[in-house]
């Protein structure tokens, strides 16, 4: 636990990448009490189950960290949630009642 609180507050984007072949009641657990622990920091748990997971996890975390690919991501991101906004029909009953409204 110290050596993880060492690193989130080195590091203001945190990963951790936790590894177990499967994850029974005590990973879980362990999973838990980590996340409990580091509530409302930076710090972004992600558990894997083999090296090549490990590997794939590292590689999106640093494609979707590089600057070129972030903004791609986050105009992505704010494209959809554009499209949900617009496609919702909580959102469109909302728009209705405050024109009826007025």
């Amino acid at each position: 636990m110290e050596r993880i609180e060492q690193f989130v507050h080195i590091h203001r984007n945190s990963f951790l990448l936790l590894s177990a072949g499967l994850y029974g009641q005590k990973e879980w657990d362990v999973l838990f009490k980590i996340q409990l622990r580091f509530l409302g920091n930076n710090l972004k748990i992600i558990p894997s189950h083999n090296a090549g997971d490990m590997v794939r996890s590292m590689l999106t975390i640093a494609k979707v960290t590089s600057k070129p690919h972030a903004d791609s991501v986050r105009d992505r991101i704010a494209m959809t949630r554009a499209q949900i906004i617009e496609r919702s029909p909580v959102w469109e009953m909302l728009r209705q009642w405050q024109l009826n409204v007025v």
